[in-house]
């Protein structure tokens, strides 16, 4: 009898994108396979089963497409958070560290309301600046992040760590070493 596939099975790691000497995990192959975007998907939220969550957030880009298959998953609503400039309605905003500079993300302003649960999904945690940033929206809003769930972990890059110190529990399919 076959094993069964893991999440990682599903994952393709392209050499030297975006530039040489980095190993990009790319998740697309995981959600073009039915199979294993299921899996993906029951496993990011299987932690948190039996917890109340009133609302999952997604990181842009893949997180809205693992968030929302959550949310659809827990019959709870999704919020996007996004990169500055692309949300229509009045937003508030928090910047992070970037390894070549700054960025910043974005959520509505009446995304949220206060002592809301909320789970944060996103396909890749490194560092953990952008989480950091959306856990920080999600908490001015005065909701409260429950965990943060990702595909994969990069735990040499320290976001862990980083998500930890700040009390959020984490949860991560699949590690790989390195960057």
């Amino acid at each position: 009898m076959p094993s069964q596939k893991t999440v990682q099975d599903y994952i393709r790691t392209i050499p030297d994108f975006p530039h040489a000497g980095i190993l990009f995990r790319d998740v697309t192959t995981l959600f073009q396979d039915a199979r294993g975007f299921r899996l993906a998907v029951d496993q990011l939220l299987a932690p948190f089963v039996g917890e109340k969550i009133d609302m999952v957030a997604g990181l842009e880009a893949r997180g809205f497409i693992l968030g929302g298959a959550v949310a659809h998953q827990l019959s709870k609503g999704f919020v996007p958070i996004r990169k500055k400039g692309k949300l229509p309605a009045r937003t508030i905003e928090q910047d992070y560290e970037l390894e070549y500079g700054r960025a910043t993300v974005e959520i509505h302003d009446d995304a949220l309301e206060p002592g809301q649960k909320v789970l944060l999904v996103d396909d890749l945690l490194a560092t953990g600046g952008t989480a950091e940033a959306g856990i920080r929206l999600i908490e001015r809003l005065g909701a409260e992040v429950v965990g943060c769930t990702f595909v994969v972990d990069l735990p040499d890059l320290g976001g862990r760590k980083r998500l930890e110190a700040m009390g959020v529990p984490v949860h991560a399919l699949c590690t790989y070493a390195g960057l």
